[in-house]
C-alpha cells in the first residue's frame, strides 16, 4: 500500500504528524497480512506489534485498539483503489473508449488488491458502527467517481442506452463486477486470465449501454 491517509479520527499520543504517518504505515502493513492470513479476530495486537518490529507499548502510542488498526487499513485500501480509478479517468480521452479504459484500469486494481478488497468485505462488521459507516461511505465515494465518469461519457452519444436515471445503477454494476473477480477468483482464475475477464465483462457492459455497437 502507498502512504496511509492522514486522519484525525484515530487518537495518538505522538505529536509529530509525519512520524505518526510513518509508524502507522509500518503497523498497518504488518497488520494487513496478519488479518488476511489469520483473520481479524484471531490476530492479536501483540502479534501485530511483533510483526511490525514494535513493542506492544509503542504500538499503543499510535493506535488505541485493534479496531482502529483495521479501520486505518480499510482507509488505505480504499485510497489505493480511488487513486487507480482517478488515474484511469484522467488518462481516458472521452466517449465509449474512455469507458473501456476506465473499466480496464479499475479491474486491474481489483485484481492486484484482491486479498485487500476481500478483507474489507469479511471484516468491516468487526468495526464499531461509526467506522463501518466511514468504510461504506468510502465505497459510495468510489462508486460516485464512476457515476461522474459515466455522466460525462453519456454526453458523447456513444452510449445511447445510458441515461440519467440509470447512471448510478450502471456505476454499481461496474464496481461489483470488479469485486466479482475477488469473490470468485478461486474459480475464475482457473478458466480466465484477468485480461480475458476484463474483455468479456467490458463486452457485456457495452452491450447493455452501447445500443448494439461492438467492442473493438
Amino acid at each position: 500500500m502507498h502512504d496511509l491517509p492522514r486522519t484525525k479520527d484515530i487518537p495518538t499520543q505522538v505529536k509529530d504528524p509525519d512520524l505518526v504517518n510513518l509508524r502507522r504505515r509500518q503497523i498497518a502493513d504488518a497488520a494487513v497480512q496478519l488479518f488476511i492470513d489469520k483473520g481479524f479476530h484471531k490476530t492479536t495486537t501483540r502479534q501485530i506489534a511483533r510483526a511490525a518490529g514494535f513493542s506492544i507499548g509503542s504500538l499503543y502510542e499510535y493506535f488505541a485498539s485493534k479496531e482502529d488498526i483495521l479501520y486505518m487499513v480499510c482507509e488505505a485500501i480504499h485510497a489505493e483503489v480511488e487513486r487507480g480509478v482517478t488515474a484511469a479517468m484522467s488518462q481516458a480521452k472521452g466517449g465509449r473508449d474512455a469507458l473501456v479504459k476506465i473499466i480496464h484500469e479499475y479491474f486491474i486494481v481489483c485484481h492486484q488488491m484482491s486479498d485487500f478488497i476481500l478483507l474489507i468485505y469479511q471484516e468491516t462488521q468487526s468495526l464499531p458502527s461509526q467506522w463501518q459507516k466511514r468504510v461504506l461511505d468510502n465505497e459510495l465515494r468510489i462508486t460516485g467517481l464512476f457515476v461522474k465518469a459515466l455522466a460525462r461519457i453519456a454526453k458523447s452519444g456513444d452510449l445511447i442506452n445510458l441515461k440519467e436515471n440509470n447512471l448510478e445503477l450502471a456505476a454499481h454494476n461496474i464496481v461489483v463486477l470488479g469485486h466479482m473477480w475477488t469473490f470468485r477468483r478461486w474459480y475464475l482464475a482457473h478458466h480466465y486470465s484477468i485480461e480475458d475477464y476484463i474483455k468479456l465483462q467490458t463486452g457485456i457492459i457495452l452491450g447493455m449501454y452501447a445500443a448494439g455497437k461492438k467492442q473493438n
